[in-house]
């Protein structure tokens, strides 16, 4: 047993340092955040956290918290984000706190709403907020869903898991008790989707707006921007896809942001 123990820390530590350097090089290969972006580090449910800042265009119309996938960063997002600003919705994306804690991850979004409602850190108060999460971002993004003020959760090619000692996955437990609207965009079934493993979300959430399979896409498709290291372990993107997912967003942010 004490061999079992051992061998298990030794995988789940090579794990985290791979973890730590994938998010390292994805920060480097990505460009940097436009002038008007604001990086800014806050203590959220305990834990220092990162994030960038995109002020809306005026006039202010809500807010949308991004949040990356797994081994990913910030800056993963930073296209996607810069399109809601432009469309008049402050745009935060912060660097998620908890690599493997999709519940702590979910606290630290819960606690960035409030900021958010409560005003001050970031401005006049928010009213209406809109989570977006990509992979494991999503997962993270649909525990905090119900969130008071939150009026919206996109899960792009959103990733499930059953977590130990539990007997049914995450995400789609919260899922069948999610009132909050949601907007599915997903790829076909691949390993970097664990073969489309948040699928059955569609079926149990209560208020689905629209659950879209994209024709070919890509898990790459979802970030913006992507880069070599995704392109590489889950193939290669396609900017019609790419600009139907942007759409969907902005289809989202019109639908709730109103």
């Amino acid at each position: 047993m004490d061999t079992l123990n051992r061998q298990a820390r030794q995988v789940f530590t090579a794990l985290a340092g791979a973890a730590a350097v994938m998010v390292t090089m994805a920060a480097a290969a990505a460009p940097a955040a436009p002038s008007t972006t604001k990086t800014q580090v806050h203590v959220l449910d305990g834990h220092r956290v990162t994030l960038d800042l995109y002020p809306a265009a005026a006039p202010l119309r809500g807010a949308a918290i991004l949040s990356h996938g797994f081994t990913r960063s910030r800056r993963t997002l930073a296209g996607h984000a810069q399109a809601l600003a432009d469309a008049g919705v402050l745009a935060l994306t912060p660097n998620l706190p908890c690599t493997f804690d999709f519940r702590c991850n979910a606290r630290a979004l819960t606690a960035l709403v409030d900021l958010l409602r409560a005003g001050g850190t970031f401005g006049a108060p928010v009213e209406r907020v809109m989570l977006v999460g990509f992979s494991a971002g999503g997962l993270s993004s649909l525990l905090a869903a119900d969130t008071p003020g939150v009026v919206g959760f996109v899960g792009l090619d959103p990733f499930d898991r059953t977590m130990p000692d539990e007997a049914e996955r995450l995400g789609l437990a919260a899922a069948a008790q999610l009132r909050t609207e949601a907007l599915l965009l997903r790829a076909p079934p691949s390993r970097c989707n664990a073969d489309a493993v948040a699928a059955p979300w569609a079926a149990a959430l209560p208020a689905l707006w629209r659950d879209e399979v994209i024709a070919g896409a890509s898990h790459c498709d979802f970030e913006s921007p992507t880069d070599w290291m995704c392109r590489l372990a889950c193939g290669e993107t396609d900017p019609a896809r790419q600009q139907r997912v942007r759409q969907g967003l902005l289809d989202a942010a019109a639908r709730w942001m109103r």
